[in-house]
């Protein structure tokens, strides 16, 4: 199975790459604004915010892999403090912070390089036994099914407020599930 490479991917994503065992995640696919390849939907108190990693302009090439951070607007301290003030009250955030933080402290050049790091992490923190690997050419289409797999509801800090904000990033069942995430998957 291919699958997109994205950023702190949605709760289907995982669903699917856990299922299937593992996934090639393809970074010679063409670049595409607007995507969740640099940008993630979490949990907020006025309902589902976007969080999206600014870009460099491609130059020759807009495969995924080439594509650079950009460091304008002070994007990382902001997502760090959205996540926080998102997720604070959740009853798993204190416990994964430490893991999570330093992604926003550190500056890393390529989307493609972060994407994967956070993929690792995240496979990691869910105690997710999956093999993955990066294409090393263009495998061609991505699987698009694994996003049609419906999320069971889990616990959502601010349900209360809006209901269940159906395929959110990743953290989201993180924050809100801890170590029986994996069972949500």
């Amino acid at each position: 199975m291919t699958l997109p490479c994205y950023y702190l991917a949605p709760v289907s994503y995982y669903m699917a790459l856990y299922r299937n065992g593992g996934a090639s995640v393809e970074v010679y696919d063409t670049y595409a604004k607007q995507t969740l390849r640099n940008r993630c939907l979490i949990d907020s108190p006025q309902g589902t915010l976007a969080l999206t990693i600014p870009v460099q302009k491609p130059g020759q090439s807009r495969l995924v892999r080439d594509i650079r951070i950009s460091d304008h607007g002070n994007w990382r301290h902001q997502h760090w403090q959205a996540l926080a003030s998102s997720y604070r009250q959740s009853p798993f955030f204190e416990y994964y912070a430490d893991d999570l933080a330093p992604f926003y402290e550190k500056r890393r050049e390529f989307l493609a390089d972060f994407n994967m790091e956070l993929l690792h992490l995240m496979c990691s923190l869910l105690d997710m036994d999956v093999s993955l690997e990066r294409t090393s050419s263009f495998a061609g289409k991505t699987d698009g099914t694994w996003n049609a797999q419906p999320v069971r509801p889990y616990y959502q800090v601010f349900a209360h407020k809006h209901g269940f904000l159906h395929d959110l990033s990743i953290v989201d069942l993180l924050f809100n599930m801890g170590p029986e995430s994996v069972l949500s998957l």
